[in-house]
């Protein structure tokens, strides 16, 4: 087993999740992904992974239903939307999101929040 984290990258959008499977990737990191929360929560993943980035609004699930999920385990999820304002904030807040990013948001602010959540 790798020493190296995995990130698991959680949206029902094929385009997104291959973008972010090689940004990622690139980093350094191993990379697993998901097309819905459900299919990551069934997964060995789930117990396995170092981060999860997730898309908020997506078919079934949610990705602030996933980080209440996911959260109470100590497993950092990072959410992304288009729609992330004040409201949006509190709510990843509240469902335990250790970020919320807008889309489309600069690679920057993603690898800061990859690299915060993985030093907490």
């Amino acid at each position: 087993m790798s020493d190296c984290p995995l990130i698991s990258v959680v949206d029902d959008d094929e385009g997104v999740r291959t973008s972010l499977d090689g940004l990622v990737r690139s980093l350094g990191y191993r990379v697993e992904t998901f097309g819905s929360a459900e299919a990551f929560l069934d997964s060995d993943a789930r117990n396995t992974c170092d981060c999860v980035i997730s898309d908020v609004q997506m078919d079934g699930m949610s990705g602030m239903q996933l980080a209440q999920e996911v959260t109470p385990s100590g497993t950092p999820v990072i959410l992304i939307s288009a729609f992330a304002d004040a409201c949006a904030q509190a709510k990843a807040a509240a469902a335990g999101a250790h970020c919320l990013l807008k889309k489309p948001f600069d690679c920057e602010q993603l690898i800061g929040c990859i690299d915060s959540a993985l030093e907490e």
